[in-house]
C-alpha cells in the first residue's frame, strides 16, 4: 500500500520517462488541391478551407511567404516546413564563405512571416504581388507541404505540354 505522497512521486517519475522515451507523433503536413480565390484592395485573401483545415489540425501558429526560385509564383511555407527549409539551407552553406553568406540573406531577404486573421485571410504585401504579377484573381495550389500562389492567368494552360510531361515523368520513373 502507496501512502498519498509516494503515489505522486511513481505518477511524476513514470510521466517524465513517458515523455522523454516516446517520440511524440510528427505531423506530416501534404496539401493537395487547385483553387480560386480574389484578393481585395488590401492584398487580402482567404486561405481556401481545406488548407486552412490541415494547417490548425498541425497546430501550425505562422506562415512564411516567400517568391518561389523558379517560378512567378509565392510560396507560403506553414511554419516548422519553412524552419525545416532553413535549417537544411543553412546545414548545407559555410558561413564564412561570403558567396554562401549572400545566399542564405537573399533567401531570407525575401521572406515575410503572415498570420491568418480570425477570418482565414492572409495580408499578401503589394510588393510580392507586384513580383507575380498578381491583380486580383488567385489559384492556391497544394505543393505537397507548401502552398503556392498563382496569378489565374498563369495556370489556365498547364505548366508542361501533356506530352512532355508524360515524357519526362516516364524518364524520371523508369
Amino acid at each position: 500500500m502507496y501512502k498519498c505522497g509516494e503515489k505522486w512521486i511513481i505518477f511524476i517519475i513514470l510521466r517524465c520517462w513517458n515523455l522523454c522515451n516516446h517520440k511524440t507523433e510528427e505531423r506530416v503536413l501534404q496539401f493537395l488541391g487547385n483553387m480560386e480565390a480574389k484578393t481585395d484592395a488590401k492584398g487580402r485573401v482567404f486561405v481556401p478551407a481545406n488548407f486552412r483545415k490541415c494547417l490548425q489540425k498541425a497546430g501550425e501558429e505562422f506562415l512564411v511567404l516567400r517568391k518561389d526560385i523558379f517560378q512567378d509564383c509565392l510560396v507560403l511555407y506553414p511554419g516548422s516546413v519553412w524552419e525545416k527549409e532553413v535549417g537544411v539551407l543553412r546545414s548545407k552553406l559555410n558561413k564564412w564563405n561570403k558567396d554562401q553568406q549572400q545566399i542564405f540573406r537573399q533567401f531570407v531577404l525575401d521572406a515575410e512571416r503572415l498570420e491568418m486573421d480570425a477570418n482565414g485571410r492572409i495580408l499578401i504585401p503589394k510588393r510580392y504581388l507586384q513580383m507575380v504579377g498578381i491583380d486580383s484573381d488567385v489559384r492556391f495550389l497544394g505543393v505537397d507541404d507548401t502552398i503556392e500562389i498563382w496569378a489565374k492567368e498563369k495556370l489556365e494552360k498547364p505548366l508542361i505540354p501533356p506530352e512532355e510531361f508524360s515524357t519526362k515523368i516516364q524518364e524520371m520513373m523508369n
